[in-house]
């Protein structure tokens, strides 16, 4: 057997292959000796047809599959052996002469090659990292939260600018169906208008772009995925199931002990500063999730590489459970591209900063994480058996430790970026930090 890459330009190349008959012939025989006891032709009986007769009527279907084996397993180890990184897979080249029936036969495959590029990550930049504070205003309106949240409900006849709302958002073409209790003062003013004077069983019709002051909430409120919510702008109907008014709680030693646990807070002043630390660690959150898509788009956009196009755009129309046309594999390709010119980024970037991903550093990490869930729910001190047998469960899934690997990596990567993009420091309150990353 002969193979060579035949290279059309730096990412596209064509592997050719050249199968003679000595590459499958002992194969072929053995599978037409094990055929022969089994062969029925009509005027033998069973295992004495003639094994020219055995050749005629099986030969060319089992010399097909055993060139197919010896062709698989000869592309398999030429990729290994030639260290190819490739985008997507090899596709057969489709040839309506071939005769199968030639003393060479000769099999030909494209494949596309993760380019070769390098990346500056202390580029000069205009990147803002964001240290986001907790302004008064912020921290008064989260005690008043606490106070109606725990306060005792006062059913109302109609909606007033105070009023919590239980009902549901719904958008069919979207899916969206989601039963929620949410105050007036949560939207944004223009959609907290349409709410006014309505009552239970009215339908009121609010558009998703803009309706609250950071896009997330529309994660918690309606139910959408964190990836369709940044730039959503769909109209939504809220069906109005209950109007409440509130008697707010009274600011006592029981609520703060009810909140954070025994004598952790015990004066107003005590819970503001709570509000402010644990607002500003959330707020710290976002502003790395920000830095980081900012670090993202800014290297895609100066880290210039041609990939395999064409190539990929047939490839994307052969997997899959549903094959896809040309012209949905072009769409196909537009949506996905700059996902992957990112991980093509991110995987040079970690090999430039030697950044590896251990067990360790995915068990620390699922631990954290689990630890923070279950002080969410109230659990504040769970004992290491309770959550190391927590994450060994969820260790164990795949796709969880797919995703949590793909958070650690990103994690590492945040911290790579701080170090090397250098970027310029701000200090914020949270709604201008919701202006600069929404343009609101």
């Amino acid at each position: 057997m002969d193979i060579k890459r035949v290279a059309i330009d730096a990412v596209n190349e064509t592997i050719v292959m050249t199968v003679v008959h000595m590459d499958y012939k002992g194969q072929v025989a053995k599978r037409i000796n094990e055929k022969m006891p089994l062969a029925t032709v009509k005027g033998f009986r069973k295992g004495q047809v003639p094994k020219d007769l055995v050749e005629k009527q099986y030969g060319k279907a089992i010399k097909q599959e055993e060139v197919k084996k010896v062709v698989d397993l000869a592309l398999e180890r030429f990729i290994q052996s030639e260290r190819l990184n490739l985008l997507g897979t090899p596709l057969a080249k489709e040839n309506e002469n071939f005769d199968w029936d030639a003393e060479e036969l000769t099999f030909e495959y494209e494949i596309g090659l993760v380019p070769n590029f390098e990346i500056d990550l202390e580029a000069k930049n205009n990147i803002v990292k964001y240290i986001v504070t907790a302004d008064d205003k912020l921290i008064d309106g989260q005690v008043e939260r606490i106070q109606k949240q725990f306060g005792k409900a006062i059913p109302q006849d109609k909606v007033d600018a105070d009023s919590d709302l239980t009902g549901t958002f719904s958008n069919e073409e979207k899916g969206i169906n989601n039963t929620t209790t949410i105050s007036v003062s949560t939207f944004n003013k223009k959609a907290g208008d349409k709410f006014i004077g309505k009552k239970v069983g009215d339908v009121v019709t609010v558009s998703t772009k803009g309706l609250f002051e950071d896009d997330h909430q529309l994660m918690d409120y309606l139910k959408v995925a964190h990836d369709d919510v940044h730039g959503l702008d769909i109209e939504v109907n809220f069906t109005i199931e209950a109007i409440n008014g509130a008697e707010l709680a009274e600011l006592n030693q029981e609520l703060f002990d009810k909140l954070f646990g025994e004598g952790k807070v015990a004066s107003l002043e005590d819970l503001k500063a709570k509000i402010k630390e644990d607002a500003e660690a959330q707020f710290a959150q976002q502003a790395d999730q920000k830095l980081l898509l900012d670090v993202q788009d800014f290297l895609i956009e100066n880290t210039k590489f041609d990939l395999p196009a064409a190539f990929l755009k047939k490839w994307l129309q052969t997997v899959g459970e549903k094959k896809l046309s040309a012209e949905e594999a072009e769409v196909e390709y537009a949506r996905s591209e700059k996902g992957l010119r990112f991980q093509l980024i991110e995987g040079k970037a970690m090999a430039q900063s030697n950044i590896q991903i251990t067990f360790e550093d995915l068990k620390a990490f699922t631990t954290n994480a689990i630890r923070q869930q279950m002080a969410q729910f109230g659990q504040t001190n769970p004992t290491d058996e309770e959550v190391q047998g927590i994450v060994a469960r969820v260790l164990s899934n795949q796709e969880e430790v797919k995703r949590l690997s793909e958070q650690v990596v990103a994690e590492k990567l945040l911290e790579v970026f701080k170090e090397k993009a250098n970027p310029t420091t701000k200090e914020v309150t949270y709604e201008e930090f919701i202006a600069a990353s929404y343009g609101e």
